[in-house]
């Protein structure tokens, strides 16, 4: 379970999956990070409308509410995620050649495995709902 001070920053599995229930489109697929048998952590990847917030790119997904179960944070599996979704979307999503997210500006920690992960901050941000957040980019 989130602590609150993470709350602030993302969504946790249940609410996003519940969001994508409310949808009446079928394009953001929650994904489950796995760590051996254990599920260790989850993301939405969102090809709807939302991403053009961030791109105009219509050939981009949205990562958006990634979360790491606080028992296993500070292993690297954030990061390991990150690093490999690359090559899930081009596996699974041929026709996307571009990954965005939006960071919250006070996550220094999440902000500098995005930047680790190989993601670019171009100086462009926007008001989130807990306050200004970098908006991140990775070219396929």
């Amino acid at each position: 379970m989130l602590n609150n001070d993470q709350k602030r920053f993302t969504a946790t599995a249940g609410q996003a999956l519940e969001n994508i229930k409310k949808r009446e489109t079928q394009n953001a697929f929650p994904v489950t990070i796995m760590e051996g048998d254990r599920p260790a952590g989850f993301f939405v990847l969102d090809f709807g409308s939302d991403k053009l917030e961030l791109t105009d790119n219509e050939n981009a997904v949205l990562i958006r509410s990634l979360s790491v179960n606080p028992a296993m944070q500070r292993k690297g599996i954030g990061k390991a995620a990150m690093m490999q979704v690359d090559v899930f979307v081009r596996e699974n999503f041929i026709h996307c050649d571009e990954i965005v997210l939006a960071v919250n500006q006070k996550n220094e920690s999440a902000y500098h495995i995005y930047l680790q992960a190989g993601y670019s901050y171009e100086g462009k941000t926007r008001l989130g709902r807990s306050g200004p957040q970098y908006l991140m980019t990775k070219k396929l």
